[in-house]
């Protein structure tokens, strides 16, 4: 968010923001409740205020009164008209590479649009040069690695970014059939032909019995995490998990000064319909629980979703993209546990010379090991005047 343009920002945080003892900007020190001074390092603490709860909202409730009593927030990001991230920028820049594409985002691509506001957010707890440090191992870690490489993927590039979640709780009652399978053992007879006579043998073999099965589970889920940008592919989000959501605390502007945040692209119904997907191995596992047995199988269900709650919530990453031959490549960093997820290339002529390196490495052993074979050969003749190869 940019909290110099926010109109719901008010004048005393805005003043929170210039540093007291050099008017200079105040940006979040990751790791600590501070505030730190980017000119002359003084440090202001972040203080919450003591009204402030972290609330579970109604997901039917907002439905039904389209956003009804919750608190919203007009945002204003910049657009990449290449992968569609809408994303903050600093006040004062006018032009950047996008985070998830690399591709090149200017101001005039502002837009303004009203979002349900953050209930909460997990804030930095590394910092830049942590991240880049994690960045740089990264890199040198990598085999058979393009050349140019490390030229495009400069650590320099790295950004925090806080990305956009929902949360969401939620009461199922599924109701299920399926089939029940105990596994038991039996004796069969076989014919057997060995030498050319036919047999008959006894096997014990393994067999399952399968009888119906129906019945109603209740599951609670907590903090259902879904994804609700679409420039972040989910498989590639859901590797920087667990979270530890526990540690968010109540959404302050504060927290997101000297970093940028990304707007929700995937709205509360599109994000509830997603955790649906997410909620639905669990129920099936345990339905499988409820049917018992050796074996299940899961021929109809239907679950009731009540009691849905919601939050926005933000996490942070680092990122970095680069764009390798026409296909875009991303390293993530979770800002939280230092967990990483990197994307990259390869160089098939790298691949090709180290295949060819250890042909020819595994023939020359060969060439070796027959030449000392040889050598031994005529060594035992020599000494015991006798050729073995020469026997009929």
């Amino acid at each position: 968010m940019d909290n110099a343009t926010d109109p719901k920002l008010s004048s005393t945080n805005q003043r929170e923001l210039t540093c007291p003892s050099c008017a200079g900007n105040l940006v979040y020190a990751p790791g600590t409740r501070m505030m730190r001074c980017e000119h002359c390092g003084a440090e202001v603490e972040i203080v919450e205020a003591p009204t402030i709860s972290i609330d579970e909202l109604d997901f039917e409730d907002y439905i039904a009164r389209n956003q009804g009593s919750i608190e919203t927030q007009t945002l204003h990001t910049v657009r990449c008209s290449s992968c569609g991230a809408h994303v903050s920028f600093d006040e004062h820049v006018t032009s950047d590479r996008c985070p998830f594409c690399s591709s090149v985002m200017v101001v005039t691509d502002t837009i303004s649009e009203t979002q349900i506001k953050p209930g909460l957010l997990l804030p930095f707890k590394l910092n830049q040069p942590q991240a880049t440090e994690r960045f740089g191992l990264w890199l040198k870690g990598l085999w058979f690695a393009p050349s140019k490489l490390k030229r495009l993927a400069v650590p320099q590039a790295i950004k925090g970014i806080y990305i956009p979640y929902w949360t969401f709780d939620a009461h199922t009652t599924t109701h299920y059939r399926g089939q029940r399978g105990d596994s038991y053992t039996t004796t069969i007879s076989v014919p057997v032909t060995r030498n050319g006579r036919t047999s008959t043998e006894t096997r014990t073999v393994t067999k399952i019995r399968w009888r119906p099965a129906s019945g109603v589970v209740v599951v609670d889920f907590d903090d259902v995490l879904v994804l609700a940008s679409n420039s972040l592919p989910a498989k590639e989000a859901n590797r920087l998990e667990p979270w530890d959501l526990p540690q968010a605390v109540p959404y302050n502007e504060m927290y997101l000064s000297g970093y940028r945040t990304e707007a929700y692209q995937i709205d509360l119904q599109q994000g509830f319909a997603l955790a649906k997907q997410r909620m639905a191995p669990q129920i099936d596992a345990a339905i499988r629980r409820d049917i018992g047995g050796d074996h299940q199988r899961i021929t109809s269900r239907s679950t009731e979703h009540s009691d849905i709650t919601f939050k926005h919530t933000l996490l942070p990453i680092y990122i970095s993209s680069f764009r390798y031959k026409d296909k875009v490549y991303r390293f993530l960093i979770n800002a939280r546990t230092g967990k990483v997820y990197g994307q990259r290339p390869y160089s098939v002529l790298k691949i090709t010379l180290a295949v060819l390196l250890a042909a020819a490495i595994i023939w020359l052993a060969y060439l070796l090991i027959n030449k000392n074979g040889s050598s031994e050969s005529n060594t035992y003749q020599y000494e015991y005047g006798y050729d073995y190869s020469s026997e009929n």
